[in-house]
């Protein structure tokens, strides 16, 4: 048995590692799996879980046991959509001379890492586990469990084609992240529909989504020449970059709201604190097209990827001041609850 490399799948985590075939080759199991499936994009699944958890507890509805299979449902399933997603994309030919996709992780198929044969085996046993998390739940909890896991099946399995080729990927993303993944995992441990809990599952799927539409602008010309029509191809470039924008503004504007209706307390405006990297960091960048050089200052081996790198960087300061946000709050609330 190899080696575990702590320091590989720390990287993994939270970065994109670049790994030669004989790198790949030395990984142990994790480590290669935390490779192929992404792991750095499956960290935002683990936060929709987190989201679910912070609400629960506040509500008084949370169940450990429920919370875990929850949550691995959750990540085998983000982590069998991300393999079928490089499968389906080798398959159609959209992988190959596909300069930016080497820049947002390892294509463990297209660099002969492994065996068409070998991802999909792969691919079948992370959704078996998410499915038996899935089933499990199903019999646990029942009502609408088996229609909100349905829905997700379908996001996993039709994402990559046709959802993403007919400008649905990035509203099956935000649809998955927020509304189902945090609506529909508040289900599971409650058994009671919030849409105020969809809707805080909205608030961070929002940045999410505007990420990915990030990419997908990035990607703009690629994607056109190759006949995938993502939102940026169907609505046009310059259209996609203050859709992105809009989502970014609307997550603040969620929040208000949430705070307005007495949903949430106003412990939840510590996003504030992200204003300044969204008006420093954001705003000046998505205002204006792609350049068709990188800046002499640009980051070596990140071009030619552009705003999604920033959005990827500001959303996750977003989603740790969200989650910070949350936690104060579930504190205030089983304060006032227990001693007042």
């Amino acid at each position: 048995m190899k080696k575990l490399d702590v320091n590989m799948w720390r990287t993994a985590i939270w970065s994109v590692p670049q790994v030669t075939k004989e790198q790949w080759k030395a990984l142990d199991i994790i480590s290669k799996w935390l490779v192929s499936t992404r792991a750095f994009a499956i960290i935002m699944t683990f936060t929709s879980a987190v989201i679910v958890a912070l609400i629960a507890l506040r509500e008084g509805t949370f169940n450990l046991g429920l919370w875990l299979l929850v949550l691995v449902g959750l990540i085998f399933a983000h982590a069998t959509n991300n393999l079928l997603n490089d499968y389906t994309d080798y398959v159609r030919g959209i992988d190959e001379d596909n300069y930016f996709r080497d820049q947002y992780g390892p294509q463990p198929l297209g660099q002969g890492f492994v065996s068409k044969r070998q991802l999909l085996l792969m691919a079948a046993l992370n959704g078996l586990i998410a499915t038996a998390a899935g089933v499990a739940l199903i019999f646990l909890r029942g009502g609408i469990t088996v229609w909100l896991m349905l829905a997700g099946a379908v996001i996993v399995l039709l994402y990559t084609y046709p959802l993403k080729y007919i400008a649905l990927g990035e509203l099956s993303m935000l649809i998955a992240w927020g509304p189902l993944m945090v609506g529909g995992g508040y289900y599971v441990l409650s058994g009671v529909w919030s849409w105020n809990v969809a809707l805080a599952g909205l608030v961070y799927s929002l940045g999410v989504t505007a990420t990915l539409i990030g990419k997908h602008v990035d990607k703009y010309k690629f994607d056109k020449d190759k006949g995938v029509h993502t939102v940026p191809v169907v609505i046009g470039e310059k259209a996609a970059r203050y859709l992105g924008l809009g989502m970014f503004v609307l997550e603040y504007l969620l929040v208000f709201y949430l705070v307005g209706i007495g949903f949430f307390s106003p412990f939840l405006l510590v996003i504030l604190f992200g204003l300044p990297s969204f008006f420093k960091m954001v705003l000046p960048m998505w205002r204006h097209p792609r350049p068709e050089e990188p800046p002499p200052q640009y980051p070596k081996g990140v071009w030619p990827l552009w705003f999604v790198g920033t959005a990827f960087s500001y959303a996750r300061q977003w989603g740790f001041y969200y989650l910070l946000g949350l936690i104060l709050d579930m504190g205030y609330v089983l304060i006032v609850r227990n001693f007042f």
